[in-house]
């Protein structure tokens, strides 16, 4: 049974600056920049059918290129944090897309995470770090921004069960128009 979700890409000259912000904390497990990218919807364990279900209807999306620019830095777990993350800038596009990926999911019966979406690209994730350690980190990389990149596809990944980050396989990839 495949663990499947949609996302996007890092291009290298970026996932080659986020990896530059490794160390300086505690605790922290870095994520390979090989598997940086942006969760779109996290499908789960689903069978063979279903997977190719997905697949089709993520091939259906018909969506125009857009730009992303990373800026800033954030974690989950405000109390007891549990990643660090790079975070993408507002745009409306992105979110857009993501709604439809959501759109198509539920069709099939797939439900999406109670959060509210918060675009990012897991950079760490913590184990028995300190906030005011994370805190620390934050504030030492407060003005990190990259430039912006174009977002040419999003892709259906799939990983195997484990603790987070990684590895992830593309098992098929969505071009945008």
């Amino acid at each position: 049974m495949p663990r499947l979700f949609a996302g996007i890409e890092i291009p290298p000259s970026i996932t080659t600056r986020l990896s530059l912000q490794k160390g300086g904390l505690h605790g922290a497990r870095w994520i390979d920049e090989a598997n940086y990218h942006i969760t779109l919807h996290f499908m789960g364990d689903v069978d063979r059918p279903m997977a190719n279900e997905i697949a089709f209807h993520l091939s259906q999306i018909r969506y125009p290129e857009f730009d992303l620019t990373l800026k800033g830095f954030g974690s989950f777990g405000s109390k007891k944090p549990h990643s660090i993350y790079a975070a993408v800038e507002k745009n409306p596009n992105l979110l857009e897309l993501q709604s439809e990926v959501l759109r198509r999911m539920a069709a099939l019966g797939l439900r999406s995470d109670k959060r509210d979406f918060t675009p990012h690209v897991t950079i760490a994730r913590l184990k028995k770090t300190q906030a005011i350690d994370v805190a620390d980190y934050l504030q030492r990389n407060d003005g990190f921004m990259t430039e912006a990149f174009t977002v040419h596809r999003f892709v259906l990944y799939s990983s195997r069960d484990s603790i987070g980050g990684g590895p992830y396989a593309i098992e098929d990839s969505f071009d945008l128009l």
